[in-house]
């Protein structure tokens, strides 16, 4: 089959690889039918995680049809057309029954192969699925499958930041960084009550998308967003500061946005050493600071409602769609924010 491939520092080839077998009972191998290229793949094109096997194939955001199932497979069958979280997920073991799935004992991540040990990704022809009842999801009437993409990785990323914000009507939110995941959380902010959002970027491009979703831009590049967020708070700063971006600066700066006893959510994959604020400075300010991987699964089924009613246009966010052999090319777009690239989804076959 045919994939896009890991090879090194900002390496990526559109090449041959085996295809994917059943190796457990419990497997599924899906067709892909499309794909996406995500901000947490970037991570990896920039070699900040190390160690990836070369040849691996990238991505994590995928849909696809059912085309094979192994034998303990109980609730899928060949046809299915299904969409999958960034991870897979047992649906037994505690952390699964308490819904956070990202976090089950024998979640596996798609995309992530080291010492030949490991899941290949979703930007492929095919894709083996582990644990394939508990992860995978049949796309119910009312979602697309481009939808389906979405709520499998960056929807419930950006609404499960807004969901660990606490919102509550009339209260202050910032969204640090206008990205797929953080436009999400403009929309999380507001389907769970609140209308005062400000988001934060550089881009003014990405500044209009958070407009069209309902949030008041702040261009970090000529305004200084802390004393934008003080002015409007009466001095004291926002009620929450959902961080999209993960850097050491976009954590000190929510430190720096919010209030005394005021919640930081943060969902941006950070990889700096240690955090942007100290322990001393936590204390005197009375933060909460919420932080990690989203619960994808058990999110998905929380929204798929959402979803259905249509109220927003979440694909709005999908900027370029090309073919999975043009894949190379919109990792470039994508990585160097060429053309105004948002996001890329691409179709298999």
């Amino acid at each position: 089959m045919k994939a896009l491939t890991f090879h090194g520092k900002e390496t990526v080839r559109f090449e041959s690889i085996p295809d994917p077998e059943i190796i457990a009972p419990t497997d599924v191998i899906l067709k892909v039918t499309c794909c996406a290229i995500c901000g947490s793949d970037l991570h990896v094109y920039h070699e900040h995680e190390k160690g990836l096997d070369h040849g691996t194939a990238m991505g994590h955001e995928f849909t696809g049809e059912i085309v094979d199932v192994g034998a303990q497979v109980r609730s899928l069958h060949v046809g299915d057309v299904v969409m999958s979280p960034f991870t897979t997920s047992c649906g037994n073991c505690f952390y699964c029954t308490i819904g956070l799935t990202a976090r089950c004992v024998h979640s596996e991540l798609f995309g992530w192969r080291q010492n030949n040990h490991g899941l290949h990704g979703g930007q492929a022809e095919f894709v083996r699925v582990p644990l394939a009842d508990t992860s995978l999801l049949k796309i119910p009437e009312g979602v697309t499958q481009e939808e389906g993409l979405l709520l499998g990785d960056i929807l419930s990323t950006g609404f499960f930041c807004a969901r660990q914000a606490e919102i509550r009507a009339g209260n202050t939110y910032v969204v640090i960084g206008c990205g797929p995941v953080g436009l999400m959380a403009i929309l999380g902010v507001r389907e769970f009550g609140a209308e005062k959002i400000y988001a934060i970027d550089t881009l003014p491009e990405r500044l209009a998308k958070a407009k069209q979703f309902g949030a008041i831009g702040i261009n970090a590049a000529n305004q200084n967003p802390v004393e934008v967020i003080r002015e409007v708070t009466e001095g004291r700063g926002a009620d929450a500061a959902l961080e999209a971006v993960g850097s050491a600066a976009t954590n000190r700066l929510a430190y720096d946005l919010i209030r005394p006893g005021g919640i930081i959510s943060a969902v941006g994959v950070c990889t700096a050493g240690s955090l942007s604020f100290s322990p001393t400075e936590a204390y005197h300010k009375n933060i909460t600071y919420r932080v990690g991987r989203c619960p994808a699964r058990y999110m998905m089924g929380q929204l798929i409602p959402i979803v259905q009613k249509k109220k927003y246009d979440f694909t709005s966010i999908i900027s370029h769609r090309m073919q999975l052999q043009d894949g190379v090319k919109g990792y470039n777009l994508f990585a160097n924010k060429k053309d105004n690239c948002l996001k890329v989804v691409l179709s298999v076959g």
